[in-house]
This record gives structure tokens, C-alpha cells and sequence, in this order.
């Protein structure tokens, strides 16, 4: 599914120049990279989809007649407060992440340059990811980042684009209803990415299975 949304992006990719330029202030070379650098981002995470398992997971050493797992499972859903400065590869490189890792994820765009993020949410609701899994949202960052940290139904918040200020008093709202928080600081997003966005929102589950009969 998320190899289809990175076709559909790439049949859509002057559109997203055009809009990119427009809202960034750059040149057409500049936004074309950016936008190529966003689809090219949402496939090599694609491919992370079937091999989470193999690098969170493990086979665990026990002294008894059981076979132990541990196995990641996603943290339920998770809110996103996508990069102010970077409308489309910043959104990607954040909101990509936390899906491939099974979640599902509420977005807020970049509050000064929502509308690659608004095409974005056209892509994904003619592609086949299932409706309710991306949710993006535009608006006011101070107005709606609140009410995604203490709210009850969120599992997981990313500070990505909240102001340092505003970022210290999501942070104490999350901790007061058990969120995870996931702040990584200033990152440049045209670098290529880790794995540490995917695995910030796994849990561990660890099974234990008797062994023969």
C-alpha cells in the first residue's frame, strides 16, 4: 500500500514542485530535488514494512523447556506535529515512520505551508491505504498541538515542528496521560534517514511457548 502512495506521488510530482516552490521561496531545481527526495523517502521506508520484525524482534536464550519471543507491536496511535520549515519531505519524514511501523497516525501540517501536506491527503485518499490510518490536520500549531498531547486517545505525540517554548509544555501535558514523546532535536531532512523514527513507536511483546510435546 505505502508502494502505491510513492506512485501516486510520482505521477502527481509537478503539482507538488509547483506547490513546494511556491510556499518555500525556491528555485524550480530546489523543489524539484525536495519533492524527488520525498517520494524516493516513502519508498525506502516502504520497504522497512516486512523487516521490522527481524531487527526489533528476537529469539531469546532460556534456561527451561520453552521457546521465548520477542516481538515489536505499534504503540497504537500516534500525533504528529510535522516540520514548519519543510511542507513536504519534513511532512513525509515524520508521518511515514510511525505508519510502516503499524500505527495510526493524526498529522499537523506545517502551519505556514499546509498546502503540499492538503495534496498529500488527496494521494492518500485515492490510494489504498485504508481511510482513518493518515489523518492530517492544518491549522494553528499552539491551538491543536494542546489538545493532541492530553488527549486520552493518543498513544504517542512527535514534537517535530513545536517551538521549543510550546515543545516543553506539550511534553509535560503528554507525561500527565503515560505518552510517549519522541523529540529528536533540529534534524536536516534532506540527510538520508534512520531507523530511530520507526522504532520509537514500538513495544515489545515477549511470548513464551512450551517446547515439544
Amino acid at each position: 500500500m505505502l508502494y502505491r502512495v510513492a506512485e501516486l506521488l510520482e505521477g502527481r510530482r509537478a503539482q507538488f514542485v509547483t506547490e513546494v516552490r511556491a510556499a518555500e521561496g525556491l528555485g524550480p531545481r530546489r523543489a524539484e530535488a525536495l519533492v524527488n527526495a520525498a517520494i524516493d523517502r516513502w519508498v525506502w521506508y516502504a520497504g522497512w514494512a516486512d523487516k521490522i520484525a527481524q531487527v526489533r524482534g528476537s529469539t531469546n536464550p532460556v534456561a527451561g523447556p520453552y521457546f521465548n519471543f520477542s516481538l515489536p507491536e505499534p504503540t497504537g496511535v500516534v500525533a504528529v506535529i510535522a516540520p514548519e520549515a519543510s511542507s513536504l519531505l519534513g511532512f513525509v519524514s515524520v508521518v511515514v515512520p510511525a505508519v510502516v511501523s503499524g500505527n495510526t497516525v493524526v498529522a499537523l501540517a506545517s502551519e505556514r505551508f499546509p498546502l503540499p501536506a492538503v495534496t498529500l491527503s488527496e494521494v492518500l485518499a485515492t490510494s489504498d491505504v485504508p481511510g482513518g490510518v493518515i489523518n492530517v490536520l492544518t491549522g494553528r500549531t499552539a491551538e491543536i498541538a494542546p489538545w493532541l498531547a492530553s488527549h486520552m486517545d493518543v498513544n504517542a505525540l512527535d514534537l517535530s515542528g513545536a517551538p521549543d517554548g510550546l515543545a516543553d509544555d506539550l511534553a509535560v501535558a503528554a507525561a500527565e496521560n503515560l505518552k510517549r514523546v519522541v523529540r529528536l532535536g533540529d534534524e536536516d531532512w534532506a540527510l538520508p534517514p534512520g531507523l530511530e523514527r520507526m522504532l520509537a513507536y514500538l513495544e515489545t511483546k515477549t511470548v513464551w511457548h512450551p517446547a515439544g510435546t
